[in-house]
């Protein structure tokens, strides 16, 4: 089942379990634009194959948000909205290690090795880097671990976990980056919170929220921002 967290004839905004990708790939697994595409089908008793935009991706071990467009309209200023980082999106990580600062603005650059599917990060700029910022705040701890709100200010290939990754702080779970286990469900402690944007067609504004995973980790998170 799908967790619809919007939808209108113009977007849609699914809260992605870590399991699912949002594309095809080569792994041959159904994605969740066919999911969704599947949905509206049925829902709208839709003829013939049914036009989805996506629009951003998030990483398959990662949770939360994922906005597709349903118009073409849509699709277009939503992808010109992205370019000039006109939509707000928040994430919340869990790691292990206490961040340096209680509130920080990391600026990195980053490089992307396709072949291991891995991004790395620099201080200074190095060939074929790109600028890369995000602004984190503590905003509370368990027994072990540490709770951290982001703004992402650029969107990179694994941008929150290479950055995080290169201050001593890889997320929970994160194997590729750092972290000493992984989760038993696969997935990684990074989670996709909310998105805030004026939509493409109607210019309201309009803010998304997604509930993270059910796990005791998570559930304490939620707890200590009520």
């Amino acid at each position: 089942m799908l967790d619809v967290l919007f939808e209108d004839n113009h977007l849609i905004a699914i809260n992605k379990k870590v399991s699912d990708i949002v594309v095809s790939d080569r792994t041959g697994d159904e994605s969740l634009e066919e999911k969704v595409k599947h949905y509206i089908k049925e829902k709208y008793h839709k003829p013939g194959d049914v036009f989805l935009g996506t629009i951003h991706r998030i990483d398959r071990p990662v949770s939360g948000i994922v906005l597709f467009a349903r118009t073409g309209k849509a699709l277009i200023r939503l992808n010109e909205m992205l370019k000039k980082a006109e939509v707000q999106k928040t994430y919340w990580a869990i790691v292990k290690n206490k961040p340096p600062r209680e509130e920080d603005t990391l600026v990195h650059y980053l490089t992307r090795n396709p072949q291991i599917n891995k991004s790395f990060a620099y201080d200074e700029q190095v060939n074929d880097s790109k600028k890369s910022v995000l602004i984190y705040r503590l905003t509370g701890r368990s027994e072990n671990y540490y709770f951290l709100e982001i703004e992402l200010v650029t969107g990179r290939h694994h941008q929150i976990r290479a950055q995080l990754s290169a201050i001593g702080c890889p997320v929970k779970g994160d194997l590729k980056y750092g972290s000493d286990r992984s989760n038993p469900d696969g997935g990684i402690h990074l989670h996709s919170r909310e998105m805030t944007l004026i939509h493409p067609v109607k210019k309201e504004n309009i803010s998304i929220v997604a509930r993270p995973p059910d796990d005791k980790l998570w559930n304490e998170f939620l707890r200590l921002q009520q």
